[in-house]
């Protein structure tokens, strides 16, 4: 009997529509493809830490499908992000990313794991394999202007997708003889609209776990609210003096709006060149999911299943499973 190849999992950036991640892992664990390691950039490390913490996603499923993203949304809307520091900062995030992911270091993980990062001062790659996975978690996922930046070590850091949104390589580094990646980063081109749709929030279940999630989240909310509405009284008052002669189209996307997009351009040429180093490239179909949709998490988890099956038969083969 042959040995199978060691499989690494290069999960890419992609924010609302990452959420295909836990969808491309239920879709691998049903088949009894094994993964043996798991890099993680941005949305990709959060899921790919949860999954690396026992080897199962059911439970980041439930919070995805159940939470109450309606409140979450509050703090996440670009139109009310600080162009100062960031309007999101550390200590709360961190907080709910325990909640979620639990308080553990990597040690202590089933599944050997890495996150990216970059330093925002030097512009380097920060492949973080150690200390707190929150905390790591926290870095990858710091998208420019809408985080703070992450003091790490003597680094600050932010999202990893700025240098590397699919970290093929890194999953090579960790010794993947073998490595499947998912990239939730659309062409340009192919990109749905760039501002976010209202958001309907969805009934949720209500176990203790995700009630004591929805409970940290409303009094994060509630911590911010003087911030939140004297940002959109500002708001506010800016748009209408920009309006008023009618010298820009009303439907112009805002500055976040277009911070946020760029942002994903520059990844998106970038992973082109990343995806090249990899064995079997798995591509959902999110494209008309926006980036912080994260209410079609059901969508993002079932595309991100199909889009495994597709080439299933391809990881067998080449992977030698039998």
């Amino acid at each position: 009997m042959r040995r199978h190849k060691k499989i690494g999992l290069a999960l890419g950036g992609g924010a609302a529509r990452g959420l295909a991640h836990i969808g491309v892992l239920n879709a691998l664990k049903e088949n009894n493809i094994p993964i043996d390691m798991i890099a993680g950039t941005s949305i990709g490390a959060l899921v790919g830490a949860c999954f690396a913490k026992d080897g199962k996603i059911n439970t980041l499923e439930e919070i995805v499908l159940n939470i109450d993203w309606k409140q979450l949304a509050l703090l996440v809307d670009p139109n009310l992000a600080l162009l100062k520091k960031g309007f999101i900062h550390g200590e709360k995030i961190k907080e709910l990313l325990r909640s979620i992911i639990g308080d553990i270091e990597f040690k202590d993980l089933k599944i050997p794991f890495r996150a990216v990062a970059t330093d925002v001062t030097t512009g380097e790659e920060v492949v973080i394999n150690s200390g707190s996975v929150a905390e790591a978690v926290r870095a990858s996922i710091s998208i420019p202007v809408l985080f703070t930046p992450v003091k790490f070590e003597n680094k600050f850091l932010v999202d990893g997708g700025i240098v590397n949104p699919v970290p093929v390589s890194i999953a090579r580094n960790m010794g993947a003889e073998f490595v499947i990646a998912c990239n939730v980063i659309p062409e340009p081109q192919k990109r749905g609209r760039i501002t976010s749709e209202t958001i309907n929030s969805r009934k949720y279940t209500k176990n203790k776990p995700l009630t004591k999630l929805n409970n940290k989240i409303d009094k994060l909310i509630q911590a911010n609210k003087d911030k939140i509405e004297a940002i959109r009284e500002f708001s506010s008052i800016l748009k209408n003096k920009i309006y008023k002669d009618k010298q820009i189209y009303p439907n112009t996307p805002n500055i976040i709006d277009v911070l946020i997009h760029s942002f994903y351009i520059m990844e998106y040429r970038i992973a082109v060149l990343e995806l090249k180093k990899a064995d079997i490239i798995i591509n959902p179909e999110v494209n008309n999911i926006s980036t912080l949709e994260f209410h079609k998490g059901a969508e993002a988890i079932s595309e991100g299943y199909k889009s495994v099956l597709d080439v299933l038969p391809k990881i067998k083969k080449q992977a030698n499973i039998c």
